[in-house]
């Protein structure tokens, strides 16, 4: 399978009704802030409080009924866990879930909470793949992955389709980047329907493999990275990256500190709950003024899973890891 817009536009229809249409919001100070007008594309109210649930509903629903009856199965401690778990038991699928001994127990209890089976593991990727790799003999399930996969990059497109169709002539659209896989299918689904407009990653500057690896002309793995972005610290995927490449505009890195400003503009300008990971586009925003003065700007606000009682402004939690 090949993605491109057109994969896009048949995956929005076919995870619809299954997903939230998120609203585009508007701010009149952060407009002011910035010097452009800003379309804030919510996806911190999408179900589950994350993007993923777009590509995981695709992902699920794209399944031939032979592959489905035997479930779903992935590696994962964050949003996609609860996104497959979520769109899985919307099918009336099985779902196998691998999670690290580290993974928050929150987060255990919302993927237990979809019906979903959790396998614990030792917190090593090699440990996780591992076990995964069990899971899938014993079961038969479909491994399916958080990113570097086509029918999740479609389904992350779908953020993207809808603000594109919602909010006409935008000139820019600012774009979380970790895996890779939303900004992969923001940039199809914007070159499709807006050829002119550019579309911009937003990356931690502890975390900037997919920054490097524009720079170097080929796929570079994350070093060591450390970032208050916990959703982004994950290397760009092996499918996204050529799409990337070939797409999007550039991608702009941010410090923790301009991330955690802009988290905290959201909370109390525009009263929206929203995790560091999908305050980013904003900070970006922020701190490239000059490039879109004037501009009309779509911002994916990626995800709003926040622990409350860790918020990084308060003294408790340390601040910018």
């Amino acid at each position: 399978m090949s993605v491109d817009f057109e994969a896009i536009v048949a995956a929005a229809a076919r995870i619809d009704g299954h997903i939230h249409h998120t609203p585009v919001l508007t701010c009149a100070t952060l407009d002011r802030m910035v010097g452009a007008s800003l379309f804030f594309k919510c996806e911190n109210l999408q179900k589950v409080g994350a993007f993923k649930m777009r590509g995981a509903a695709n992902a699920v629903l794209s399944l031939a009924p032979q592959q489905a009856v035997h479930g779903v199965a992935t590696h994962s401690s964050g949003n996609h866990a609860q996104a497959l778990a979520c769109a899985a038991k919307a099918r009336g699928i099985p779902a196998w879930i691998v999670m690290p001994t580290t993974a928050p127990a929150v987060k255990r209890a919302a993927v237990a909470g979809y019906g979903a089976e959790i396998i614990t593991c030792e917190p090593t990727l090699a440990a996780r793949e591992a076990t995964l790799r069990e899971v899938v003999a014993r079961t038969g399930a479909v491994f399916i992955p958080p990113y570097d996969d086509e029918r999740i990059i479609a389904g992350q497109g779908t953020a993207a389709l809808e603000l594109v169709r919602e909010v006409p002539g935008l000139d820019w659209v600012l774009c979380p980047v970790g895996g890779g896989g939303l900004l992969a299918g923001t940039a199809l689904a914007t070159r499709g329907l807006l050829p002119d407009a550019r579309v911009v990653g937003a990356e931690p500057e502890g975390a900037d493999d997919t920054a490097r690896s524009l720079a170097l002309g080929q796929r570079l793995p994350a070093e060591n990275p450390r970032s208050v972005c916990d959703g982004l610290l994950t290397s760009v995927g092996e499918r996204n990256f050529p799409i990337i490449q070939r797409l999007v505009h550039a991608v702009w890195t941010v410090p923790d500190e301009r991330v955690i400003a802009a988290m905290r503009l959201l909370f109390e300008r525009m009263k929206l709950v929203v995790e560091p990971s999908g305050a980013i586009g904003l900070a970006a925003a922020l701190a490239h003024v000059a490039e879109l003065e004037g501009g009309r700007v779509g911002i994916i606000l990626s995800g709003g899973n926040v622990d409350l009682d860790r918020l990084p402004w308060l003294p408790a939690a340390g601040g910018a890891r």
